[in-house]
């Protein structure tokens, strides 16, 4: 109840929330593209079940808070730099992201999609262990952010808590929105590779903020809406020069 009391802790719940959530955009993004390679049917299931996954390890890495920080103690020197596990899960984590972002665009710039959409149909587990494997990642970055931010445990639970039903209320339609538009789903291909290189580099030891990525895409995404709407605008005579008798 002294927690719930406290302005403080109020303003610092809003302020963690709103971090968690950008932090979470990349999240959503990665499990849209990867739910619209399943059937109609498990889509939505497949969404869940990745931001569920991502509220649970979000929660278990805060309960072991002790352990993870732990993980920016240096294991081994490279280069006169110390590297730690948490330098080494942001690298592998950031290198399967390059990876996974180049092969989705490769399939769809070399008309490999419609095959590449039916290994995925058949192996709906794969698809939710990919999902895994970056919500470790993402979540860790999100946890640790929280760590810095809040001294308190349960206002980082009740911050993460939030965050992921955030994301699972629009999941859907962020996810409809990709999926409709392939110059969208290319945009947000490039948004995960940038964040990829992004985390290789904050494994590295070399800080780039995140708010210039974040710019840079929703410029580019502020630009291709413009053209979304010009390209409809030029449809539009068409198809009622079509209806008329």
């Amino acid at each position: 109840m002294d927690v719930l009391s406290d302005p403080g802790n109020w303003l610092a719940l809003g302020t963690l929330l709103l971090l968690e959530i950008v932090l979470g955009i990349d999240n959503v993004v990665f499990i849209s593209i990867l739910a619209g390679k399943l059937p109609l049917d498990q889509r939505n299931r497949a969404r869940v079940v990745g931001l569920s996954l991502a509220l649970i390890t979000r929660l278990l890495l805060l309960l072991t808070i002790t352990w993870i920080m732990r993980l920016t103690t240096p294991l081994f020197t490279v280069l006169g730099r110390g590297v730690s596990g948490r330098d080494l899960i942001l690298i592998a984590g950031g290198l399967f992201l390059i990876a996974k972002s180049t092969h989705e665009m490769h399939a769809r710039l070399e008309g490999d999609d419609q095959h590449g959409d039916t290994r995925a149909e058949a192996s709906f587990a794969g698809v939710v262990t990919q999902i895994l494997i970056l919500d470790i990642v993402f979540s860790l970055d999100s946890v640790i952010t929280a760590v810095g931010m809040v001294d308190e445990l349960a206002i980082m639970v009740a911050a993460v808590v939030l965050a992921v039903l955030v994301m699972l209320a629009f999941s859907g339609i962020v996810s409809s929105f990709v999926d409709r538009h392939p110059t969208v789903k290319m945009l947000a291909l490039a948004f995960l590779l940038l964040i990829g290189v992004v985390l290789v580099a904050d494994g590295a030891g070399q800080h780039i903020s995140k708010g210039y990525i974040y710019f840079a895409m929703a410029f580019s995404l502020f630009v291709e809406i413009l053209n979304l709407r010009a390209r409809a605008k030029r449809s539009a005579p068409v198809k009622l020069h079509q209806q008329a008798p």
